[in-house]
């Protein structure tokens, strides 16, 4: 009884995933991670995904969003709970921002938050990664 507990218990710990803020253009949120004085925009917050030495944010961490070379990006989550990709730099990755033929990456999907006319990409979208005024814009959270 005690091992199944601590099997349980060790296994939820693996899973735990650590919020990295909302993806917005929102200067002035206290979660954004447009905000440079916020702990989640800083360039100086150890979790930041803007900054370059850390885990987040450098050219060189396998879990960065600036590593073109990385599949272990951040992830993207809408408030809505919808998967909107992985916040990375590789052009190549199948569910990266940055691949342009992807579902997450192309300008015509409605699950890009690089759609301009979607609403997670919209300048006017209240949900949207890219509305300077918005207040819930998605969630990045660590891989």
């Amino acid at each position: 009884m005690k091992i199944t507990f601590l099997f349980l218990l060790s296994a939820s710990a693996c899973m735990a995933q650590d919020f990295l803020g909302q993806i917005s253009a929102n200067p002035y949120a206290p979660e954004s991670t447009g905000n440079p004085y916020g702990q989640y925009g800083s360039p100086y917050t150890p979790n930041s995904i803007n900054n370059p030495y850390g885990p987040y944010g450098s050219p060189y961490s396998p879990t960065s969003v600036n590593n073109p070379y990385t599949t272990d990006a951040p992830r993207i989550i809408a408030q809505d709970g919808t998967y909107l990709g992985r916040a990375s730099a590789n052009p190549y990755a199948p569910d990266s921002t940055a691949n342009p033929y992807g579902p997450y990456g192309s300008p015509y999907s409605p699950t890009s938050i690089n759609n301009t006319y979607g609403q997670y990409g919209s300048p006017y979208s209240p949900t949207s990664a890219c509305n300077p005024y918005a207040s819930e814009g998605p969630e990045i959270v660590s891989p």
